[in-house]
């Protein structure tokens, strides 16, 4: 089971990446996507702006069609995907934001973040 946030779901817009294909030439057997309700949550407050953002926002909200939404404790979106992490059979986290990325591989969750203009790579804790 992988953990989406954010700025996973608007990578598509953001940085050209087809996130699903890359997730899956990287993990033969994925799995399941797992996205916290906070971030769906953030996702619809972005989409309700104008430009790049608001539509990477849009099309990140389109993509939850393939993803499984579970509640959380948490309602700031960081801590509820390292809440799912902890708590699911989380085997890997999509994500870009440093801060994040750093939390998770110190609760020794390997991340999938941008590596290069547009592929996705695997950090190992």
């Amino acid at each position: 089971m992988i953990v989406l946030d954010t700025n996973a779901l608007m990578m598509p817009v953001e940085c050209e990446v087809r996130l699903f294909e890359e997730i899956e030439r990287l993990l033969t057997d994925a799995g399941d996507y797992l996205v916290p309700e906070a971030v769906r949550n953030e996702l619809d407050k972005l989409a309700d702006g104008a430009g790049t953002e608001a539509t990477a926002a849009a099309v990140g909200r389109d993509l939850l069609d393939r993803c499984t939404l579970a509640p959380t404790d948490a309602d700031y979106a960081d801590d509820a995907v390292l809440e799912l992490a902890a708590r699911e059979n989380v085997t890997h986290a999509v994500t870009n934001d440093k801060p994040l990325k750093r939390r998770l591989l110190d609760a020794g969750i390997p991340v999938i973040s941008l590596r290069g203009r547009n592929k996705l790579g695997i950090t190992q804790p």
